[in-house]
């Protein structure tokens, strides 16, 4: 089950164009950093198929029109508005009935199944006002992986309009809860960013904290309470095995890996105090990286492996720091009021999302790593833990309404703080982790 649901696809990959159709050069854009940014209205009809494939190819479409309008940066087209008909996407679309329904951009498509089962599945993005096509590919996989299909070409539709790689070829890790609160169940779990194929990873027998995806999202780090014993594990999604990091006695927190995959950096306590530490994952040897009075917990790798943000309370109140990755040079970046907790560096290296504690209420917020131009994106009871998205353009998080009932769920939103939503989980769900690229 693993297997299938989180091996990388094989699938070939190529360019495709009309006679006589050349691309646009005064190509259209959506401006991603514009904070008054307006969704580019776009048409994506049902892909085409042949009688083997005709859902799929509807599904595929739908897959696409999903990703795109969640992203807050296109508006796909109520279906019913379209005039044309496609039926052959090798002709080119007729523009004037597009440019009708006010339609700026245009994805044709179609899905045929080959003699050896396997699907192809063409594409082609237009530019509606330039009457030019802007870029077509070609996949061919196998027909139980038609949903990545949907969000492959989800992420060339969206590279192609904001010069931004996509992200929606991706999974998020996170911990599914169950049962009272005093009695909570935890669940390592893993879906598709957009919700799609969760799966449980581990049965509920013991506690689960903290997951987060290793550089190759193909293994995960996470604490662990079994007999009440806490550990670190890195779980195999490949095989489905679980091996603990041994070398760390005592109480542990928040393992993460380093941008190379070939290290470990978390907190432990020894004799009362809470610093940082660091595994080499291929000598087992750990290394002491902060050495202070403080609680020093929740470290972050910079994408460069160069710097480790933190959060600590070394100066009398929870904030955040930044040192070099051998533990030199710490240096306080958070100054505002309230505390700062569980900085994330952004895979751009630009920013840094953390959680912060004000007025009885928890927001997530992002920083520049000298501690200049901090922003709040959102506030509620509590909102805690970010994640970014590998894109460096949207951060998902954990939300707890208030009470002892209060539901835990995911939400994103993205750096303009304007478009938030609900990610939807089987069931409660806290602490998410977003994977990389999956290709």
């Amino acid at each position: 089950m693993l297997r299938k649901l989180l091996a990388a696809v094989a699938m070939c990959v190529g360019l495709i164009g009309l006679s006589g159709v050349t691309p646009a050069f005064a190509q259209l854009k959506v401006n991603i950093d514009d904070a008054n940014v307006r969704p580019l209205p776009i048409a994506i009809p049902d892909f085409v198929g042949d009688p083997a494939t005709t859902t799929t190819a509807a599904d595929i479409a739908t897959v696409i029109r999903g990703n795109l309008e969640r992203s807050g940066l296109f508006q796909p087209l109520d279906p019913r508005s379209f005039i044309e008909k496609i039926q052959d996407i090798n002709v080119p679309p007729r523009f004037g009935d597009w440019r009708i329904i006010q339609s700026e951009a245009l994805v044709t498509g179609q899905v045929m199944q080959q003699a050896d089962g396997r699907l192809r599945v063409e594409f082609r993005l237009w530019d509606v006002l330039a009457e030019q096509q802007m870029v077509g590919l070609q996949f061919f996989t196998t027909t139980e992986n038609w949903r990545r299909i949907g969000h492959l070409i989800s992420d060339a539709i969206y590279e192609k309009l904001t010069g931004e790689k996509g992200y929606f070829d991706t999974r998020v890790v996170f911990v599914a809860e169950s049962g009272p609160k005093q009695r909570r169940v935890r669940r390592l779990a893993i879906m598709d960013q957009d919700g799609a194929n969760p799966a449980f990873l581990t049965n509920g027998q013991y506690m689960v904290l903290t997951p987060r995806f290793n550089p190759t999202a193909q293994s995960i780090s996470f604490m662990s309470y079994l007999n009440n014993k806490p550990r670190v594990y890195i779980f195999d999604l490949e095989t489905g095995r679980e091996e603990v990091l041994e070398g760390f006695p005592g109480m542990t927190f928040a393992p993460r890996f380093s941008p190379d995959g070939t290290r470990v950096v978390m907190s432990m306590e020894r004799e009362g105090n809470t610093d940082i530490f660091v595994m080499d994952l291929r000598t087992r040897r750990s290394t002491r990286l902060t050495n202070d009075p403080g609680i020093d917990t929740a470290p972050s790798f910079s994408p460069d492996g160069s710097q480790i943000t933190f959060e600590s309370d070394r100066g009398g109140s929870q904030q955040i720091y930044v040192m070099n990755a051998d533990g030199s040079g710490a240096q306080r970046i958070s100054f505002g009021d309230g505390r700062y907790a569980t900085p994330v560096w952004s895979p751009r290296g630009d920013l840094i999302a953390f959680t912060k504690m004000k007025g009885g209420s928890f927001s997530i917020g992002v920083i520049r790593p000298d501690g200049s131009g901090e922003r709040i994106l959102t506030t509620s009871f509590l909102d805690e833990g970010p994640t970014w998205a590998p894109n460096g353009r949207v951060i998902m998080f954990s939300r707890s309404a208030p009470g002892a009932s209060g539901r835990s769920q995911i939400y994103s939103i993205d750096l303009t703080g304007r478009n938030e939503r609900l990610v939807m989980t089987p069931g409660e769900a806290s602490d998410p982790a977003w994977s990389p690229l999956i290709r």
